[in-house]
């Protein structure tokens, strides 16, 4: 029998019986001591097992911003069962396409997207999440034996063949990132980390939400973000740690100017920064409006946390890097040989870290394209100085990041290309100074066809997150073809100031 491994469940339990009556977690006007919140986690168990949902059974969850989410996060661990994170922006269509690839039993939802939720599945197959705040008679303490490889979370997120990838993670990849995290960042009970990125995402869910909870913190929740919003509660509850993509600091600092309004960010100590690069500009902006800097951050959904800049570092890092590499990571930088480079050359980045997927779910081939030796292949490219610090200096691959979230160009190419008018399509990304970049289409028609930008944005919309909505479309004749008859994409890049002025 495999030896059994400290769950989630377990860690957060440990953290509750040491600060039982200490705030874990604030929403609005509910406050949660940490006896309150494994109480909550109690509940979800019981109404996970009432519904038939047993060790290694999938169970979907599709909300805003809510503490029972981590309350069904830490509950699946306690039996077992394995939890599925939905960005609350998926459509309908979207959603019945992940309860479907990963099986799921059920789906847990808000009254926020009920209405989403009711054209994704039938009935029986959905939960209202307010059935866990129900007093239920709990199960027992112990959580069920669980072995460190079996499976723990599937996220799906989009990948650059279209289809969006799920990404299985094993319940000793999400403990041992809790405690790189800690040991990174420096967390201790005294801090109070304020969480507005979606739960429905790993970087919101165990990144910062989990992670501020496992050292006995508070965590402040929102619903939502918006900037006026998170600047009051930063404030307001003076938070010491802020977890955000570049679109949110852009949104905060572009508030601030317009209002002319100063804020006191004395209690913060790490304003932390991932999920697309972090322009130069917006970083010295930021700094000189609210008198503190933001931290660059890199990890991936398949493997967390690769850089970062630690608590403990004596002076600033160099410009233009992320950082040095996190604890448990390790990492190579490989040229197209697989050879690995001499410092300040850059190639192919390899990392393995603390939590390293375990699969692509029925998904064998990309699996095994993506893993070499143990190494999971990034496509993007880095660099080392000889002082360890890290660079990100360009993407192997073709993925759009909006605002921190992923586009798959071929996902969206393939819903437009459905359009009966539509003869040949590329999405490409446009460079953008608050969201990074944004999704662009340039279509060619088939012959004698007429389609307006409306009315594919439309045509888009019926199945695609708006996130994932061309922001311009334009035509062309013809698309430029490179020698083996593929869009030469490198020739559309080089007409964008011509093709969207």
């Amino acid at each position: 029998m495999s030896e059994r491994v400290v769950t989630v469940f377990d860690v957060i339990s440990a953290t509750a019986r040491q600060h039982a009556t200490s705030t874990a977690l604030a929403f609005g006007e509910r406050k949660l001591t940490y006896r309150d919140f494994i109480s909550l986690v109690d509940n979800a168990a019981t109404a996970l097992s009432a519904e038939g949902i047993e060790k290694g059974q999938a169970f979907g969850v599709y909300s805003q911003n809510c503490p029972e989410i981590l309350a069904l996060y830490c509950a699946a661990a306690k039996i077992g069962a394995v939890m599925v994170p939905i960005n609350p922006n998926m459509t309908a269509n979207e959603v019945a396409q992940v309860m479907s690839h990963c099986e799921a039993r059920l789906l847990f939802h808000d009254h926020a997207v009920e209405a989403v939720a009711a054209l994704a599945v039938q009935a029986s197959l959905r939960r209202s999440i307010a059935i866990l705040d129900r007093s239920n008679k709990a199960m027992s303490s112990d959580s069920i034996f669980t072995s460190s490889q079996d499976d723990f979370a599937i996220v799906y997120t989009s990948g650059s063949t279209g289809t969006p990838k799920a990404i299985v993670l094993s319940h000793k990849s999400q403990v041992d990132v809790l405690d790189a995290l800690e040991e990174m960042w420096g967390l201790t009970n005294l801090d109070t980390t304020l969480v507005a990125l979606p739960l429905g995402y790993l970087y919101g869910l165990s990144t910062a939400a989990m992670a501020g909870l496992k050292t006995g913190g508070r965590v402040i929740l929102l619903p939502r973000f918006h900037p006026a919003e998170v600047l009051k509660a930063l404030v307001e509850s003076r938070a010491t740690v802020f977890h955000g993509v570049p679109t949110m600091f852009s949104m905060m600092l572009d508030y601030a100017e317009q209002q002319g309004s100063s804020f006191d960010f004395s209690a913060m100590r790490a304003l932390i920064c991932a999920g697309a690069p972090l322009a130069d500009e917006l970083k010295q902006r930021f700094e000189q409006r609210f008198g503190k800097g933001i931290q660059n951050y890199y990890a991936l959904s398949e493997c967390t946390p690769v850089f970062g800049v630690y608590a403990s570092d004596p002076e600033p890092i160099p410009v233009g890097t992320l950082g040095r590499l996190a604890p448990k990571a390790r990492v190579k930088i490989v040229d197209d040989a697989g050879k690995e480079c001499s410092l300040g050359t850059s190639g192919e980045l390899l990392v393995r870290g603390a939590a390293l997927m375990s699969r692509y779910h029925k998904d064998p081939e990309n699996t095994q394209q993506v893993f070499v030796d143990g190494w999971f292949k990034t496509g993007d490219l880095a660099c080392e100085s000889p002082r360890g610090y890290f660079a990100i200096v360009g993407r192997k691959k073709d993925i759009i990041i909006r605002g921190g979230a992923n586009i798959s160009p071929s996902e969206v190419e393939a819903m437009l290309m459905r359009h009966p008018s539509v003869q040949n399509v590329a999405v490409l990304g446009l460079p953008d100074r608050v969201l990074g970049e944004l999704p662009v289409a340039v279509i060619v028609l088939r012959s004698g066809a007429e389609a307006a930008p409306e009315e594919l944005s439309t045509f888009a919309a019926a199945e695609l997150a708006e996130f994932k909505i061309p922001t311009k479309i334009t035509f062309l004749k013809e698309m430029p073809l490179g020698q083996t008859g593929k869009i030469d994409r490198n020739a559309l890049k080089a007409r964008f100031k011509e093709l969207f002025k």
